[in-house]
C-alpha cells in the first residue's frame, strides 16, 4: 500500500515508465507485420488495437512486487513471472519452458542456471521488462542497479544480461532525477559508471562516443540493434536513442524503430527510460491505441 506522498511519486514514476513501455512495446510489435512494414518507413501509425507482448507481461510483475514488498523479492517474482505467463505474447522457447517448469513447482534457481549448457541466458529478457524499477528507485540510481541485478537472475543469469538490466534501470532512475533529465551525455556517463565491466558497458561506451551521430542505421550497424536479442546487442542501442531523445516520445520511438531488429523489446526499453521522466509521455492517441495494461496490473489495482 502506497502509505506517504513520497511513495505516491515513486509509484507515479513507474506507471508512468510502465506505459511508455508497453505503447512501445506493442507499437513496436506491429511492425513484424509484413503489411504494416511500408507504414514505418513514412512514420505512419498501423491499424490498432496494438497488443502488448511478453516486455509488458513481465514489466507488470516488477512494479507488482516492488509495490507490494517495496523492493524485489526473488522469489515473489518468480511466481509472478510463471502465474501470469502467457504463452501467446512472444517469450522465448527457453523461457517459455522454464516459467512452465516453475508453474509446476520447479525452482527457479536450478532452472535458470541450467540454461544454455549452464551459462544461463544473456538475452535482453531482463532488460526489457526493467524501465519502471527504475523509475522507481530515481532518488538512488545505486539501489536501481542493484535491484536490477536481483531482479535478472529468476530468469538471466548469464552476466550481460544482468548487466543489460542493470544498464536500463540506471538509465531510467537517471533520467527520472526529480531535479531534471540529464542531458544525452551525462545519461550514459552516468550509467557506465553504474555497471561493471561487461559486453554491454562496452558497447555502452561506443554509444557515448557516437552521441553526435544523427543517422541511427549507421550507429546500429556499430552497436547492434537487437536482431541476436543478446542484451549487448540491444541495450547499448536503446539506451543511445533514449539519451538523445528524454524529451520526445514520439522521436524516441521512431528512431528506434526505423533501424528493425528487435523492435518491441528495443522500443519497449527506449520507451521505459524516456517516459521515467514523467513528462514524456507517448500521444495520448497512441495510448488509446494500445492494449489495456492486464487486470492485475499494478495500474489497476
Amino acid at each position: 500500500m502506497i502509505a506517504d506522498s513520497s511513495s505516491q511519486q515513486r509509484l507515479e514514476r513507474a506507471l508512468a515508465a510502465l506505459r511508455g513501455l508497453a505503447v512501445g512495446d506493442a507499437l513496436g510489435s506491429q511492425f513484424f507485420v509484413p503489411a504494416n512494414y511500408p507504414l514505418l518507413k513514412r512514420r505512419e501509425l498501423p491499424p490498432g488495437p496494438w497488443q502488448w507482448t511478453d516486455d509488458t507481461e513481465m514489466a507488470c510483475s516488477v512494479l507488482a512486487v516492488l509495490v507490494a514488498h517495496g523492493r524485489i523479492d526473488q522469489d515473489v517474482l518468480a511466481r509472478s513471472f510463471a502465474e501470469h505467463h502467457d504463452f501467446d505474447r512472444g517469450y522465448g522457447p527457453a523461457v517459455n519452458r522454464l516459467l512452465r517448469l516453475i508453474r509446476e513447482g520447479g525452482d527457479w534457481r536450478e532452472l535458470a542456471s541450467s540454461l544454455f549448457k549452464g551459462q544461463g541466458s544473456w538475452g535482453n529478457g531482463a532488460a526489457m521488462r526493467i524501465a519502471p524499477l527504475g523509475a522507481w528507485y530515481a532518488d538512488d540510481p545505486e539501489q536501481a542497479t542493484h535491484q536490477a541485478e536481483i531482479s535478472a537472475y529468476p530468469t538471466h543469469q548469464h552476466r550481460e544480461a544482468v548487466v543489460g538490466a542493470m544498464a536500463v534501470a540506471a538509465a531510467a532512475a537517471l533520467a527520472a532525477d526529480p531535479s531534471g533529465p540529464p542531458t544525452p551525455a551525462d545519461l550514459l556517463d552516468g550509467v557506465i559508471a553504474l555497471v561493471p565491466r561487461s559486453a554491454v558497458g562496452a558497447g555502452l561506451r561506443r554509444a557515448r562516443d557516437m552521441l553526435d551521430y544523427n543517422d541511427a542505421t549507421t550507429v546500429a550497424a556499430v552497436l547492434g540493434c537487437g536482431r541476436r536479442t543478446t542484451a549487448h546487442d540491444t541495450v547499448p542501442f536503446a539506451l543511445w536513442s533514449a539519451a538523445r531523445s528524454l524529451g520526445d516520445y514520439e522521436q524516441a520511438f521512431w528512431t528506434t524503430a526505423q533501424v528493425g531488429g528487435d523492435m518491441d523489446t528495443t522500443c519497449a526499453i527506449v520507451g521505459g527510460v524516456v517516459s521515467s521522466t514523467g513528462t514524456t509521455m507517448p500521444p495520448d492517441a497512441w495510448l488509446e491505441q494500445t492494449e489495456a495494461l492486464p487486470e492485475w496490473s499494478p495500474a489497476l489495482l
